[in-house]
């Protein structure tokens, strides 16, 4: 199978060059906050970062695909395409930072805190907030504040630009028992290859 690799526009180039500069603060609070200027800046300015192989639907699950891989591994950029109804389980991030911003479309985000031990293999949530975004609008998620899903509410694709503080190939999710409580299973997360 052909990796999924198309080139990069000038555009998202640019894109790649300001996000640079935005990680290099050494705390991360702030480089959280200077990556969601830069997204938010560039989504606002209507140019289009991204080309047509970045923004179709997969069939089944929402499509993660990699825009750039920082060759010092300070982050990556993922584009994920949410069709109708798609969406996530209640996952964390595995202690990775990240920068979510809407590129097209609206999703609905509700953020947790973990109640009692965060090691256990059940675990409960408290609904931190929920809140629907649309194009241009973001938010950071810092760990320990990291447990969250994401949907798409509407009948049509919505795309997200998501920029994680290094590699996040695994994630916990939490599956709800019957009983009340969550179950963990760690999970290998791949890109989508078409």
């Amino acid at each position: 199978m052909t990796p999924f690799a198309p080139a990069l526009n000038g555009h998202a180039q640019d894109l790649i060059r300001r996000l640079d500069g935005a990680v290099a603060a050494a705390d991360t609070a702030l480089a959280c906050q200077n990556v969601k200027r830069v997204l938010e800046d560039v989504v606002c300015s209507e140019t289009q970062i991204l080309g047509d192989p970045f923004l179709e639907p997969a069939p089944g699950t929402y499509a993660r695909r990699l825009l750039h891989r920082d060759p010092g591994g300070r982050y990556t950029v993922v584009v994920m395409v949410w069709d109708r109804g798609q969406g996530t389980p209640l996952h964390d991030h595995s202690g990775i930072w990240c920068v979510e911003c809407v590129y097209r479309g609206r999703i609905e985000v509700s953020s947790f805190d973990i109640k009692g031990d965060p090691s256990a293999a059940v675990v409960d949530f408290v609904c931190r907030s929920d809140i629907v975004a649309g194009v241009g609008e973001a938010g950071a998620l810092i760990p320990p504040f990291e447990y969250h899903w994401i949907r798409n509410p509407d009948p049509t694709a919505a795309v997200t630009v998501h920029v994680y503080g290094g590699e996040m190939n695994r994630a916990n999710t939490f599956l709800p028992l019957p009983g009340g409580g969550y179950r963990r299973e760690t999970h290998e997360l791949s890109y989508t290859t078409g």
